[in-house]
């Protein structure tokens, strides 16, 4: 059995004389008991893959990074080796239990791109952080497991360990890597949290699942970008996701218009997918959009100051990103919203401690006020100290 579950029927307790000795229940049993275990956690995919099931996909990483690809996330040319091989991060590992729950969106995310006063967050970042989450539900079925077992050893994966975990995903048969390089589950579309049990126990793997884009192109020319090269391959440097999140820098001036009012991530390539009319709600209700996140109002979110931020934010994936990022992409929305209301509230930002900010803002008014007007401000700045905030300055006035 492979790929999204049907939902069983949990086995009743057996009953027993208490002489009769336990024995180790079979590799069948096993898989069969955690089948059960991830059902009563929520969870909407299941499947078992050999650990070495994603080294195929090693060398296309290698290549993928050797050309840059993967902007300055450095830490994925440092661990290149190890994923190639979940071997290679835990030598005794026998299979990998491959989980997904799905986080499917009430509504089309792209409908918030049309706000001219209010930002667009990924739909995995409206509710709560899902690391925590899923950790969480990820170590009770291994408990679970290894008491049934009586045996073995586990480690928990949840998004922080040099895991590829979408080929394996993929070989553990719960979907496949779509043209836009993330996981497509004919069940669920393109919206399923993946998590990882690594463990000692030899249990029976699933049948991979096939690839089923065929001729489809519609997530490819979603991106508001151009971030796909080429199908199955993306170039992070231009991706919006990679931009507002990982990025610590300055976004470059000719893909700040194309982010639109896009702040923290983006699902366009995701919500393209037409196997998404399969997919429905998720039922999690801590990862279920809060209200605020839906549309924020970009005015409320550009005036938080770090502790306001830490606030707002507080059990949100967002709060790792910081205050300064968030109130860059902020910045970069107002420039897009043509809504010269904004100024009043970037002028200040000019100040700012941090320079990734003060950059941002003059790039904005540069967007919102008349020429006459940026020039007067512009003639009456003091010369900046930093000399990417300058470079703002000098491109805003060229």
């Amino acid at each position: 059995m492979t790929g999204a579950f049907p939902l069983p029927t949990l086995p009743r307790k057996r009953e027993r004389a208490s002489t009769v000795v336990d024995t180790p229940p079979d590799r069948a049993a096993l898989k069969d008991h955690l089948r059960a275990l991830a059902l009563i956690e929520g969870f909407d995919a299941f499947g078992i893959a050999d650990p070495a099931a994603a080294s195929a996909a090693g060398p296309r990483l290698r290549a993928w990074v050797a050309e840059g690809n993967h902007g300055d996330m450095g830490w994925m040319a440092e661990t290149l080796d190890r994923r190639a091989d979940a071997r290679t991060l835990w030598g005794e590992v026998r299979t990998i239990i491959m989980l997904g729950l799905n986080y499917g969106p009430d509504e089309d995310p792209r409908v918030a791109l049309a706000q001219r006063t209010g930002g667009v967050i990924s739909v995995y970042a409206r509710g709560e952080d899902y690391h925590e989450l899923i950790k969480a539900k990820l170590k009770r079925i291994a408990r679970a497991l290894l008491a049934k077992a009586g045996t073995g050893d586990v480690k928990v994966f949840v998004d922080t360990a040099p895991l590829m975990e979408k080929p394996l995903a993929q070989a553990a048969g719960l979907g496949w890597q779509g043209k836009h390089t993330n996981l497509v589950s004919r069940a669920r579309g393109s919206w399923l949290f993946l998590g990882a049990i690594a463990t000692t126990l030899d249990l029976p793997v699933d049948a991979p699942e096939g690839d089923h884009c065929g001729n489809c192109r519609a997530c490819l020319d979603a991106c508001p970008t151009a971030a796909f090269p080429a199908p199955y391959r993306i170039d992070a440097r231009r991706c919006i996701s990679y931009l507002t999140i990982e990025h610590a820098g300055p976004i470059p001036r000719d893909l700040r218009p194309l982010m639109g009012n896009r702040i923290y991530g983006c699902d366009d390539c995701l919500a393209a997918c037409p196997w998404n009319k399969f997919a429905l709600a998720g039922r999690e209700m801590k990862l279920a959009a809060r209200d605020e996140n839906r549309a924020p109002a970009l005015a409320d979110l550009v005036a938080l100051d770090d502790t306001a931020f830490r606030a707002r934010f507080a059990k949100s994936p967002i709060k790792r990103t910081g205050r300064v990022r968030m109130v860059r992409n902020v910045l970069i929305a107002m420039g897009n919203s043509n809504h010269p209301g904004f100024v009043p509230q970037i002028l200040p930002l000019l100040e700012d401690d941090a320079p990734l900010v003060r950059g941002a803002a003059v790039w904005a008014l540069s967007r919102l006020m008349p020429a006459a007007d940026f020039a007067r401000i512009a003639a009456r700045r003091v010369p900046d100290p930093d000399g990417d905030v300058r470079a703002e300055w000098d491109a805003a006035l060229s």
